[in-house]
Protein backbone atom coordinates (compact mmCIF):
# COMPACT_ATOMS: atom_id res chain seq x y z
CA UNK A 1 0.00 0.00 0.00
CA UNK A 2 3.14 2.45 0.34
CA UNK A 3 3.68 2.11 -3.13
CA UNK A 4 1.09 4.81 -3.80
CA UNK A 5 1.92 7.20 -1.10
CA UNK A 6 2.05 11.06 -3.14
CA UNK A 7 1.65 9.28 -6.10
CA UNK A 8 -0.66 10.49 -8.84
CA UNK A 9 -3.46 8.10 -10.33
CA UNK A 10 -5.62 8.17 -12.57
CA UNK A 11 -9.21 6.54 -12.30
CA UNK A 12 -11.79 6.10 -15.13
CA UNK A 13 -15.16 5.78 -14.70
CA UNK A 14 -14.51 6.75 -10.77
CA UNK A 15 -18.24 7.04 -9.87
CA UNK A 16 -19.10 3.59 -11.02
CA UNK A 17 -19.63 0.30 -8.66
CA UNK A 18 -15.76 -0.55 -8.71
CA UNK A 19 -14.19 3.09 -9.41
CA UNK A 20 -15.90 4.51 -5.95
CA UNK A 21 -14.44 1.28 -4.45
CA UNK A 22 -10.88 1.65 -5.85
CA UNK A 23 -10.67 5.12 -5.44
CA UNK A 24 -11.86 5.15 -1.83
CA UNK A 25 -8.64 2.59 -1.69
CA UNK A 26 -6.21 4.39 -3.31
CA UNK A 27 -6.86 7.72 -1.09
CA UNK A 28 -6.73 5.73 2.12
CA UNK A 29 -3.56 4.76 0.50
CA UNK A 30 -2.11 7.81 0.44
CA UNK A 31 -2.15 8.30 -3.30
CA UNK A 32 -3.41 11.73 -5.46
CA UNK A 33 -6.53 10.34 -6.99
CA UNK A 34 -7.74 11.96 -9.98
CA UNK A 35 -10.82 11.00 -10.42
CA UNK A 36 -12.60 11.26 -14.00
CA UNK A 37 -16.44 11.61 -14.35
CA UNK A 38 -18.55 12.51 -18.05
CA UNK A 39 -20.46 14.85 -15.54
CA UNK A 40 -18.69 17.88 -13.18
CA UNK A 41 -18.54 16.43 -9.45
CA UNK A 42 -17.17 18.01 -6.70
CA UNK A 43 -15.10 16.66 -3.64
CA UNK A 44 -14.02 17.84 -0.04
CA UNK A 45 -12.10 14.38 0.39
CA UNK A 46 -8.23 14.97 0.61
CA UNK A 47 -6.41 13.96 -2.33
CA UNK A 48 -9.07 13.70 -4.39
CA UNK A 49 -9.81 15.85 -7.42
CA UNK A 50 -12.05 14.97 -10.22
CA UNK A 51 -12.00 15.57 -13.83
CA UNK A 52 -14.92 15.99 -16.32
CA UNK A 53 -13.92 14.10 -19.65
CA UNK A 54 -15.39 12.42 -22.32
CA UNK A 55 -13.47 9.62 -23.51
CA UNK A 56 -13.82 9.09 -26.57
CA UNK A 57 -13.05 12.09 -27.88
CA UNK A 58 -9.27 11.47 -28.17
CA UNK A 59 -7.82 14.98 -28.16
CA UNK A 60 -9.49 15.59 -24.51
CA UNK A 61 -8.08 12.76 -23.26
CA UNK A 62 -4.68 13.79 -24.19
CA UNK A 63 -5.49 17.25 -22.63
CA UNK A 64 -6.67 15.43 -19.62
CA UNK A 65 -3.04 12.63 -19.22
CA UNK A 66 -1.14 16.03 -19.65
CA UNK A 67 -2.52 17.71 -17.01
CA UNK A 68 -2.62 15.11 -14.67
CA UNK A 69 0.66 13.27 -15.20
CA UNK A 70 -0.24 9.82 -14.30
CA UNK A 71 2.47 7.07 -12.73
CA UNK A 72 -0.47 4.55 -12.84
CA UNK A 73 -3.93 4.45 -14.47
CA UNK A 74 -7.16 2.57 -13.68
CA UNK A 75 -9.38 2.57 -16.97
CA UNK A 76 -12.69 1.71 -15.19
CA UNK A 77 -15.03 3.66 -17.39
CA UNK A 78 -17.53 2.26 -19.75
CA UNK A 79 -21.02 1.23 -19.96
CA UNK A 80 -21.66 -1.72 -18.53
CA UNK A 81 -24.76 -3.61 -19.92
CA UNK A 82 -24.52 -7.72 -21.13
CA UNK A 83 -28.06 -7.52 -22.59
CA UNK A 84 -28.05 -8.95 -26.08
CA UNK A 85 -29.65 -5.80 -28.09
CA UNK A 86 -28.87 -3.83 -31.02
CA UNK A 87 -29.13 -0.54 -28.85
CA UNK A 88 -25.75 -1.51 -27.32
CA UNK A 89 -24.12 -1.85 -30.28
CA UNK A 90 -22.97 1.62 -30.86
CA UNK A 91 -22.81 2.88 -27.16
CA UNK A 92 -21.25 0.07 -26.03
CA UNK A 93 -18.23 0.63 -28.97
CA UNK A 94 -17.90 4.11 -27.79
CA UNK A 95 -17.62 4.06 -24.33
CA UNK A 96 -15.64 0.63 -24.24
CA UNK A 97 -13.67 0.34 -26.84
CA UNK A 98 -12.91 3.73 -28.60
CA UNK A 99 -12.55 5.24 -25.27
CA UNK A 100 -10.03 2.18 -24.15
CA UNK A 101 -7.62 3.27 -27.61
CA UNK A 102 -7.99 6.83 -26.76
CA UNK A 103 -6.56 6.24 -23.58
CA UNK A 104 -3.67 4.00 -24.62
CA UNK A 105 -2.69 6.06 -27.28
CA UNK A 106 -2.44 8.79 -24.96
CA UNK A 107 -0.33 6.62 -21.98
CA UNK A 108 2.03 5.39 -25.17
CA UNK A 109 2.73 9.34 -26.69
CA UNK A 110 3.30 10.82 -22.93
CA UNK A 111 4.38 7.72 -20.88
CA UNK A 112 3.53 6.27 -17.32
CA UNK A 113 4.22 3.45 -15.25
CA UNK A 114 0.87 1.54 -15.06
CA UNK A 115 -2.34 1.29 -17.19
CA UNK A 116 -4.44 -1.53 -15.73
CA UNK A 117 -7.72 -2.89 -18.10
CA UNK A 118 -10.49 -3.89 -17.26
CA UNK A 119 -11.35 -7.48 -19.10
CA UNK A 120 -14.71 -9.66 -18.13
CA UNK A 121 -16.29 -13.24 -17.74
CA UNK A 122 -18.49 -12.37 -21.13
CA UNK A 123 -15.36 -12.49 -23.04
CA UNK A 124 -15.75 -15.61 -25.00
CA UNK A 125 -13.15 -18.31 -24.28
CA UNK A 126 -11.81 -20.94 -27.01
CA UNK A 127 -10.44 -20.46 -30.42
CA UNK A 128 -10.02 -16.63 -30.84
CA UNK A 129 -10.95 -17.39 -34.61
CA UNK A 130 -14.27 -19.17 -33.58
CA UNK A 131 -15.56 -17.14 -30.81
CA UNK A 132 -18.71 -15.27 -30.95
CA UNK A 133 -19.63 -12.94 -28.43
CA UNK A 134 -23.16 -12.95 -26.82
CA UNK A 135 -23.81 -9.43 -26.27
CA UNK A 136 -22.26 -6.11 -27.71
CA UNK A 137 -20.66 -5.64 -24.46
CA UNK A 138 -18.45 -8.89 -24.59
CA UNK A 139 -17.13 -8.28 -28.05
CA UNK A 140 -16.36 -4.35 -26.78
CA UNK A 141 -14.28 -5.82 -23.82
CA UNK A 142 -12.89 -8.58 -26.28
CA UNK A 143 -11.53 -5.69 -28.33
CA UNK A 144 -10.61 -3.99 -25.14
CA UNK A 145 -8.39 -6.80 -24.55
CA UNK A 146 -7.32 -7.45 -27.73
CA UNK A 147 -5.83 -3.94 -28.31
CA UNK A 148 -3.96 -3.60 -24.72
CA UNK A 149 -2.14 -6.81 -25.76
CA UNK A 150 -1.51 -5.29 -29.46
CA UNK A 151 -0.21 -1.99 -27.38
CA UNK A 152 2.20 -3.75 -25.20
CA UNK A 153 3.84 -5.77 -28.08
CA UNK A 154 4.20 -3.19 -30.28
CA UNK A 155 4.50 -0.18 -28.35
CA UNK A 156 5.90 -1.57 -25.06
CA UNK A 157 2.83 0.10 -23.49
CA UNK A 158 3.02 -0.91 -19.84
CA UNK A 159 -0.66 -2.51 -19.86
CA UNK A 160 -2.10 -5.27 -17.11
CA UNK A 161 -5.61 -7.17 -17.74
CA UNK A 162 -7.38 -7.88 -15.11
CA UNK A 163 -10.73 -9.88 -15.39
CA UNK A 164 -12.82 -9.70 -12.30
CA UNK A 165 -15.89 -12.39 -12.14
CA UNK A 166 -19.07 -11.75 -11.07
CA UNK A 167 -18.31 -8.88 -8.86
CA UNK A 168 -21.26 -7.85 -6.11
CA UNK A 169 -21.14 -6.06 -2.55
CA UNK A 170 -22.70 -2.82 -1.49
CA UNK A 171 -23.21 0.31 -3.93
CA UNK A 172 -23.71 -2.52 -6.84
CA UNK A 173 -26.70 -0.90 -9.57
CA UNK A 174 -30.01 -1.34 -7.54
CA UNK A 175 -30.80 -2.96 -10.98
CA UNK A 176 -28.27 -5.59 -11.10
CA UNK A 177 -29.53 -9.58 -9.79
CA UNK A 178 -28.08 -9.46 -6.44
CA UNK A 179 -29.70 -5.93 -5.42
CA UNK A 180 -32.94 -6.24 -6.67
CA UNK A 181 -33.10 -9.59 -5.16
CA UNK A 182 -32.49 -7.97 -2.25
CA UNK A 183 -34.66 -4.73 -2.29
CA UNK A 184 -37.41 -7.06 -3.67
CA UNK A 185 -37.32 -9.37 -0.68
CA UNK A 186 -37.13 -6.13 1.64
CA UNK A 187 -40.45 -4.61 0.92
CA UNK A 188 -41.73 -7.86 1.07
CA UNK A 189 -42.40 -7.86 -3.05
CA UNK A 190 -41.98 -10.77 -5.13
CA UNK A 191 -38.62 -11.19 -6.63
CA UNK A 192 -38.70 -12.07 -10.13
CA UNK A 193 -35.75 -14.23 -12.05
CA UNK A 194 -34.75 -15.75 -15.36
CA UNK A 195 -34.50 -20.03 -14.80
CA UNK A 196 -31.86 -19.38 -12.11
CA UNK A 197 -29.92 -22.06 -13.51
CA UNK A 198 -26.73 -19.83 -15.02
CA UNK A 199 -23.69 -20.45 -13.15
CA UNK A 200 -20.81 -18.19 -11.98
CA UNK A 201 -18.18 -17.14 -10.10
CA UNK A 202 -18.99 -14.40 -7.67
CA UNK A 203 -17.11 -12.15 -5.75
CA UNK A 204 -16.89 -9.69 -3.13
CA UNK A 205 -16.12 -5.71 -3.54
CA UNK A 206 -13.41 -5.90 -1.24
CA UNK A 207 -11.49 -8.62 -2.63
CA UNK A 208 -11.59 -7.46 -6.10
CA UNK A 209 -10.80 -3.88 -5.08
CA UNK A 210 -7.68 -5.87 -3.19
CA UNK A 211 -6.73 -7.41 -6.66
CA UNK A 212 -6.81 -3.78 -8.61
CA UNK A 213 -4.49 -2.08 -5.82
CA UNK A 214 -2.08 -5.17 -6.06
CA UNK A 215 -1.64 -4.95 -10.40
CA UNK A 216 -1.14 -1.31 -9.84
CA UNK A 217 2.50 -1.73 -7.85
CA UNK A 218 3.28 -5.30 -8.07
CA UNK A 219 6.38 -5.67 -10.42
CA UNK A 220 6.61 -7.55 -13.63
CA UNK A 221 2.94 -7.98 -14.74
CA UNK A 222 3.32 -6.25 -18.00
CA UNK A 223 1.44 -7.52 -21.38
CA UNK A 224 -0.24 -10.11 -18.47
CA UNK A 225 -4.23 -10.76 -17.90
CA UNK A 226 -5.04 -11.70 -14.68
CA UNK A 227 -8.20 -13.35 -13.11
CA UNK A 228 -10.28 -12.35 -10.29
CA UNK A 229 -12.79 -14.43 -8.53
CA UNK A 230 -13.00 -17.33 -5.82
CA UNK A 231 -12.45 -20.40 -8.24
CA UNK A 232 -15.63 -21.59 -7.30
CA UNK A 233 -19.26 -21.04 -8.68
CA UNK A 234 -23.00 -21.17 -7.69
CA UNK A 235 -26.59 -20.69 -9.40
CA UNK A 236 -28.34 -17.53 -9.15
CA UNK A 237 -30.92 -19.85 -8.19
CA UNK A 238 -28.66 -20.48 -5.09
CA UNK A 239 -27.86 -17.12 -4.66
CA UNK A 240 -31.40 -15.70 -4.25
CA UNK A 241 -31.98 -18.36 -1.90
CA UNK A 242 -29.34 -17.53 0.06
CA UNK A 243 -30.21 -14.12 0.30
CA UNK A 244 -34.23 -14.70 1.21
CA UNK A 245 -32.58 -17.11 4.46
CA UNK A 246 -30.22 -14.35 5.52
CA UNK A 247 -32.90 -11.70 5.44
CA UNK A 248 -35.46 -14.70 7.01
CA UNK A 249 -37.63 -13.80 4.28
CA UNK A 250 -40.93 -15.42 3.37
CA UNK A 251 -41.53 -13.54 -0.15
CA UNK A 252 -41.62 -15.32 -3.39
CA UNK A 253 -38.68 -16.07 -5.46
CA UNK A 254 -40.22 -16.43 -8.54
CA UNK A 255 -37.59 -18.22 -11.33
CA UNK A 256 -39.14 -18.12 -14.73
CA UNK A 257 -40.53 -15.20 -14.69
CA UNK A 258 -37.19 -13.26 -16.94
CA UNK A 259 -36.37 -14.53 -20.18
CA UNK A 260 -32.57 -16.37 -19.79
CA UNK A 261 -30.20 -14.34 -22.04
CA UNK A 262 -27.89 -16.24 -24.38
CA UNK A 263 -24.43 -16.13 -22.02
CA UNK A 264 -21.61 -17.53 -22.30
CA UNK A 265 -21.15 -21.13 -20.00
CA UNK A 266 -20.45 -20.43 -16.78
CA UNK A 267 -16.50 -21.05 -15.58
CA UNK A 268 -14.73 -20.42 -12.45
CA UNK A 269 -12.02 -17.92 -12.43
CA UNK A 270 -8.40 -19.49 -12.73
CA UNK A 271 -6.23 -17.31 -9.72
CA UNK A 272 -3.33 -19.25 -9.82
CA UNK A 273 -1.41 -16.02 -11.93
CA UNK A 274 -3.17 -13.82 -9.49
CA UNK A 275 -2.07 -15.45 -6.61
CA UNK A 276 1.80 -16.23 -8.03
CA UNK A 277 2.15 -12.60 -9.71
CA UNK A 278 0.13 -10.49 -7.40
CA UNK A 279 0.35 -12.68 -3.94
CA UNK A 280 -3.67 -12.12 -3.72
CA UNK A 281 -6.63 -14.49 -2.93
CA UNK A 282 -10.08 -14.09 -1.94
CA UNK A 283 -10.51 -13.29 1.39
CA UNK A 284 -13.99 -13.16 1.57
CA UNK A 285 -16.19 -16.44 1.38
CA UNK A 286 -19.99 -15.69 -0.20
CA UNK A 287 -22.09 -16.31 2.49
CA UNK A 288 -20.47 -13.58 4.65
CA UNK A 289 -19.89 -11.12 1.20
CA UNK A 290 -23.74 -11.86 0.76
CA UNK A 291 -24.26 -10.84 4.75
CA UNK A 292 -22.47 -7.34 4.61
CA UNK A 293 -24.32 -6.54 0.69
CA UNK A 294 -27.92 -7.25 2.33
CA UNK A 295 -26.56 -5.34 6.00
CA UNK A 296 -26.12 -2.54 3.71
CA UNK A 297 -29.21 -2.37 1.81
CA UNK A 298 -31.11 -3.17 4.82
CA UNK A 299 -29.79 0.36 6.41
CA UNK A 300 -30.22 1.86 3.17
CA UNK A 301 -33.77 1.49 3.16
CA UNK A 302 -33.90 2.75 6.79
CA UNK A 303 -32.41 5.51 6.09
CA UNK A 304 -34.46 6.26 2.80
CA UNK A 305 -37.38 5.83 5.27
CA UNK A 306 -36.38 7.74 7.69
CA UNK A 307 -35.89 10.53 5.29
CA UNK A 308 -38.89 10.20 3.72
CA UNK A 309 -41.20 10.93 6.97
Amino acid sequence: MDAFEGRAVLVTGASGFLGSHLTRSLLAAGARVHAVSRIARESDLPGLRWRQCEMEDSEAVRALLAETKPEVIYHLGGMVNGAPEMRLVLPTFSSLLCSTVNLLTAATEQGCRRVVLVGSLEEPGGNPLEVSPTSPYGAAKLGVVAYGRMFHHLFGTPVVILRPYMTYGPGQPDWKVIPSVIGALLRGEVAELSSGTRRLDWIYIDDVTDGFLRSGYAPSLEGTTLEIGSGSTASIREIAQLIARLLDSRAELRFGALPDRPSPAGRAADTAEAQARLGWEPRVSLEEGLRRTVAWYRERMIINKKGGS
